[in-house]
């Protein structure tokens, strides 16, 4: 085998796998993951009673950067929360008491 051969099968390997990496990193979380991990985070601070998400992601603003969130809920005994939270990371954007 030449060293041409060997070289452009590299390249269109490395192309390929840099291809299906670019493509599982962009997938989003469910949405059942996402509340997974807001309940886990507001669990640190006191007893959770009742929580909730919706299961599409809708489109949220801030800082003029436009991001796909989650927008659920957290209940405990006395108190309501509402939470956004990113669709791809699962970083809490916002959370608001109500």
């Amino acid at each position: 085998m030449s060293w041409r051969k060997f070289m452009v099968g590299a390249v269109v390997g490395f192309a390929v796998a840099y291809t299906v990496q670019s493509i599982r990193n962009n997938k989003m979380i469910s949405s059942e993951k996402a509340l997974s991990l807001a309940k886990a985070a507001f669990q640190r601070s006191a007893p959770i009673s009742g929580s909730w998400i919706q299961t599409k992601p809708e489109t949220y603003e801030k800082n003029n950067i436009v991001y796909k969130v989650y927008k659920g809920g957290i209940c405990r005994d006395d108190e309501q929360y509402e939470f956004l939270i990113d669709a791809y990371t699962g970083t809490i954007m916002e959370t608001s008491k109500l």
